[in-house]
């Protein structure tokens, strides 16, 4: 009877663990950026708002510079980055380096007018007024800031970040050659980000473009021969031409992070208009509103993308296109996002629904009663099927002011990374060849011609 009930009892644990599915037990691990912030309680970090890609009439904007930073202050920005065509930040009590290309703003009548010393100090400090009344927070300046690839008809830019005064003036770049203004960030021991590569894709003309293996490997190589080129924008201002940037993103993150890489996603409003301030931006994790903060939670990637428009598409979602912009309803917003073995735990407000994407699929979206002020939602990988062969997860929250997207959290299964060797064979030359004639700004302009025409 003993050796029956023995038998009997092995069967129902071998049953019960047959039940269990395989990928509740795989061994990993959620690597996420968001894991040294403090989202409550004493010490708590700040959400800062910021924007990294402005510009204005020292460059090739309609706005005045001392106009474009003041209408940024005015909306509550905390910090922001003039990044002028191959022109390099200084602080905005000072004079703009005035290059020859863009003189024809005095020829029609525009000024490039920097702050005062009065009115920098106030920005700052957050004592000049907005409305009557001072605004109690100042706006960090980042200076060192440049959209390299000055004379480009192709729209290849990079934009360098916390650049040496004066490195980077007057680069002119190059047609389809991304890898020139990366180069020169790095080699000037500052850090870079690709800048709307839907548009120069030209993914408007088809979706499929930005999951085209040749245009993956074209950003995900340079992102991996260079580690301080930290991504690229997942959002640009109303994101008209940009719309599939972030399908985009989930395809450079898989080629990359078999590497060790993780692709870190921006979000700017790359404002040329006053109308354009209000369309895209990123929100930081910080500690502190310092410049140093800003540099480490870029390349940490502590902060949430946001985007005020979006065109639908229906691989990712919005199911339906989108303007909040200049409208008084608040973008969706992450309260906390926080791991617990292989749970994730969000909190956030101001949204409709939220989604998790994984290998560039949604794995999960839920559709939420009402707008939430505040709301928990908790991802449970190990209910997931295939979870355990996911290369990252990443949430994105909808609502009616918006879409507000976090970083990558990588999953570790513990496995080295590879390592990257670059393609040096013949036909990668000659294809390097091919690359460097279709840089000829003769050949872009008839190529940019015939794109128009079409």
């Amino acid at each position: 009877m003993k050796k029956t009930l023995c038998i009997l009892l092995c069967a129902v644990l071998l049953c019960g663990c047959a039940a269990i599915p395989a990928f509740a037990s795989a061994d990993y691990r959620i690597v996420s950026p968001y894991a040294d912030v403090v989202w409550d309680g004493d010490g708590a970090w700040g959400a800062y708002k910021g924007n990294l890609h402005t510009h204005s009439t020292v460059s090739d904007g309609e706005a005045d510079m001392r106009d474009m930073i003041l209408d940024h202050y005015a909306q509550g920005f905390d910090f922001l980055a003039m990044t002028e065509h191959g022109v390099t930040g200084k602080a905005w009590n000072e004079r703009p380096t005035h290059l020859p290309l863009y003189l024809y703003q005095y020829l029609i009548g525009r000024r490039m007018t920097p702050l005062t010393d009065e009115e920098f100090k106030d920005v700052t400090s957050g004592t000049y007024p907005v409305d009557g009344v001072p605004r109690g927070k100042g706006m960090t300046c980042v200076t060192g800031g440049n959209e390299l690839n000055a004379l480009t008809l192709s729209k290849c830019h990079v934009n360098g970040m916390f650049l040496p005064k004066g490195v980077g003036d007057n680069h002119l770049g190059f047609e389809d050659d991304h890898e020139g203004a990366v180069r020169l960030a790095d080699k000037a021991g500052g850090l870079s980000f690709i800048n709307h590569p839907g548009d120069w894709l030209n993914s408007n003309k088809g979706i499929e473009t930005v999951s085209d293996p040749a245009n993956v490997h074209y950003y995900s190589d340079i992102l991996l021969r260079y580690d301080t080129c930290l991504g690229m924008e997942v959002f640009n201002e109303r994101n008209h031409v940009t719309a599939y940037d972030r399908i985009l993103w989930d395809n450079v993150l898989m080629e990359c992070l078999p590497y060790g890489k993780r692709v870190i996603g921006f979000s700017n409003n790359d404002a040329h208009f006053h109308s354009h301030v209000d369309s895209s931006f990123s929100v930081f994790m910080m500690p502190e509103n310092t410049v140093d903060n800003i540099k480490e939670t870029m390349q940490s990637g502590a902060f949430f993308c946001v985007t005020r428009e979006l065109r639908n598409n229906d691989v990712i979602g919005p199911a339906e296109e989108f303007d909040a912009r200049y409208s008084d309803v608040p973008y969706p917003a992450f309260r906390a996002l926080t791991v617990d073995g292989h749970t994730v735990t969000v909190r956030a407000n101001n949204c409709t629904d939220i989604q998790w994407i994984a290998n560039g699929k949604v794995i999960v979206h839920q559709t939420l009663a009402q707008t939430a002020e505040d709301t928990t939602y908790v991802l449970d990988l190990d209910s997931i099927e295939g979870a355990q062969d996911f290369l990252y997860i990443r949430c994105e929250l909808f609502g009616e002011g918006g879409v507000t997207l976090s970083q990558a959290l990588t999953i570790d299964s513990g496995k080295a990374p590879l390592t990257y060797t670059p393609d040096t064979s013949a036909k990668a030359k000659v294809s390097h060849i091919w690359e460097r004639f279709k840089s000829l700004r003769l050949f872009v302009l008839f190529r940019v011609l015939a794109y128009k025409l079409s």
